[in-house]
């Protein structure tokens, strides 16, 4: 696993192993920031399932001005403030619950990235706490991995959706709807 682009390219991350770990592949990971590349650039940015950090360290590396991570393993927190040090990026890190976090952090972010357990639906439950606690900014995109289809629930627009493989992406926004 590495930082793919940006001030920290080709630097290697730390990882952790276990079956119930599951990093975005670096090819998917690739792929995601290349359509994200216009949207980073001081971009405010939620890594509600943390794990390593990878996503939100791309992120910062691309050019993101703040991160705040958010993980309910103290094995995935271990291994995300060891890659925080090797890249010398700084982050608010919180140890959580997925609801819990919504619930605590605030001020709004431009991309939210949502990478839970894929055994787990909770696709319907983060965007309605979103939505609620007014979190995502206009123009923002709540980027939700997954391996089942997915459907924009109401008030939401299913903005772009890739699939890699067994791994569908999910680009969903709350304007214009």
């Amino acid at each position: 696993m590495r930082v793919i682009a940006g001030k920290h390219r080709g630097k290697k991350l730390a990882a952790f192993g276990g079956q119930s770990v599951r990093p975005t592949p670096d090819r998917v990971k690739e792929s995601l920031f290349q359509i994200l590349e216009p949207r980073l650039a001081g971009a405010r940015v939620l890594d509600l399932f943390a794990g390593s950090g990878a996503l939100g360290i791309e992120a910062l590396s691309r050019g993101a001005r703040e991160a705040v991570f958010n993980d309910i393993s103290a094995e995935s927190l271990q291994t995300l403030r060891k890659n925080l040090a090797l890249t010398g990026e700084r982050g608010t890190v919180y140890n959580l619950g997925y609801e819990a976090c919504l619930l605590r952090v605030s001020g709004e972010f431009d991309l939210i990235f949502c990478d839970p357990p894929y055994a787990e639906r909770f696709t319907e439950a983060i965007l309605r706490t979103v939505k609620e606690r007014g979190l995502l900014a206009s123009g923002g995109l709540v980027v939700y991995e997954s391996e089942r289809e997915e459907v924009a629930p109401a008030g939401w627009r299913l903005a772009d959706a890739r699939s890699y493989g067994r791994t569908k992406i999910y680009f969903f926004s709350g304007d214009g709807v």
